[in-house]
């Protein structure tokens, strides 16, 4: 297996460890590939492996039961993918499926937990994560229940533009094919009503958007209305 990226190195998963106990890790995964579209896990499926993204981006997201997509999170490089199923055997409560062509690294969950026993700061930081995604959920959860409509899409596109924005001349670009449904879900509103938002937010140059692409022209006027400040 090639030697993993600096970044690949600095992932969460391995924070902490010496690199001799890391490269021990490393030693015993292998490569996936994902085609774009390709899904990695389906809601309540059994996953089997412990997998971590190492080039391209992860959708993962829920369906409700009257068949809604609610999108949770994109994740990149770094990242650990439907981690707890993973490491509990039960079945997967989300779907991952890849947003771009994308590789991971992977662990048959047995092995992963054997090299937990066998290396603790691995356990430790696997804890960590997960404490990072209850984090990010309950956030959610709040937003949804607490939030605007207007407030919910202006911090979905800062989270984005936080994980993928390239600085442009127009603004900031979120690199990553996104459609107006894509939005929605991720806000958990509707098309019509993210569709509305995001042409006012278009006439004041707050944003501009094109063909699944997004570029923040005035963060600033963005961060006012995800906090509720343009008042």
């Amino acid at each position: 297996m090639p030697l993993p990226s600096q970044l690949l190195l600095q992932a969460s998963l391995f924070r902490g460890l010496p690199e001799q106990d890391r490269q021990a890790v490393l030693a015993q995964a292998r490569v996936r590939d994902f085609a774009a579209g390709q899904f990695i896990v389906h809601q309540d499926e059994l996953v089997g492996e412990l997998l971590l993204a190492t080039r391209g981006r992860v959708r993962l997201y829920q369906l409700t039961p009257d068949g809604h997509q609610v999108i949770l999170h994109i994740a990149g490089p770094g990242e650990a993918i439907v981690l707890l199923p993973a490491l509990t055997g039960e079945q997967s409560s989300v779907s991952a499926q890849a947003v771009e062509a994308t590789s991971a690294l992977a662990w048959d969950e047995a092995d992963f937990r054997a090299l937990m026993r066998r290396f603790p700061g691995l356990g430790f930081n696997a804890i960590a994560i997960l404490g990072e995604h209850i984090r990010l959920y309950q956030d959610r959860i709040r937003e949804l229940t607490t939030e605007r409509v207007e407030r919910r899409l202006a911090r979905t596109l800062l989270r984005l533009a936080k994980q993928l924005g390239v600085r442009t001349a127009q603004g900031v670009l979120i690199d990553l094919p996104l459609s107006r449904q894509h939005l929605a879900e991720m806000s958990g509103t509707t098309l019509y009503s993210a569709s509305r938002i995001l042409r006012a937010w278009e006439e004041h140059g707050i944003v501009s958007s094109g063909r699944e692409r997004v570029t923040i022209r005035s963060p600033h006027k963005l961060v006012a209305i995800a906090e509720d400040l343009q008042r």
